[in-house]
């Protein structure tokens, strides 16, 4: 009995060996951008997924494809972080974890901006949106955010600041006190 792709996907329902070749080709596909930049060969995420190149394509007719899945899996990945966090805290905690995810290493996020390739996932990117949104709100309803910060604000702060410590390797220290200015102007002033 077929299984079904997993949400977010277009088309037939895939079968579990189809499914799990199509995991192990994403997964090494990130990996594979992210060690050798965007230009990086379709042949070596086949390689290193252990699959055939003809599986690869089957998949991902395009490398364009398969980076916007990846694209996907990534968004999808964030929005899942941030459905693990609330409270009052649970804003600035997601913009910690992502900065020193950005820090770590270089994302194929980053590969792609670099590459020029415009990859359109509205329906992820506002996922995504809707779930800082959320976290924004109960920032706010505990008073631990001013009410007056919008959601593009944050949107903007959370990708410049992801950006800066992408492309400049922000080692801890700076990560801290970057985010500590960025989180000062967020709260409400001390009165």
């Amino acid at each position: 009995m077929p299984e079904h792709r997993p949400s977010g996907d277009d088309g037939p329902p895939l079968r579990a060996d189809a499914q799990r070749n199509r995991a192990r080709i994403l997964n090494a596909a990130e990996t594979v951008f992210a060690e050798l930049g965007a230009n990086a060969s379709t042949e070596e995420v086949a390689r290193r997924a252990g699959v055939a190149i003809g599986t690869v394509f089957r998949h991902f007719p395009t490398k364009n494809d398969l980076l916007a899945a990846i694209m996907k899996q990534l968004l999808a990945r964030l929005v899942a972080e941030a459905g693990e966090l609330n409270g009052p805290a649970g804003l600035f905690e997601f913009f910690e974890r992502l900065v020193a995810q950005a820090a770590e290493k270089r994302s194929v996020v980053e590969l792609l901006a670099r590459a020029g390739m415009d990859l359109r996932l509205p329906d992820a990117v506002g996922r995504l949106e809707q779930a800082l949104g959320g976290l924004l709100a109960q920032a706010q309803a505990s008073g631990t955010v001013r009410p007056e910060v919008a959601l593009p604000e944050v949107m903007a702060l959370l990708i410049s600041v992801c950006q800066g410590a992408l492309h400049g390797g922000w080692e801890e220290g700076l990560q801290k006190r970057t985010l500590g200015v960025i989180f000062a102007g967020l709260r409400p002033a001390a009165g």
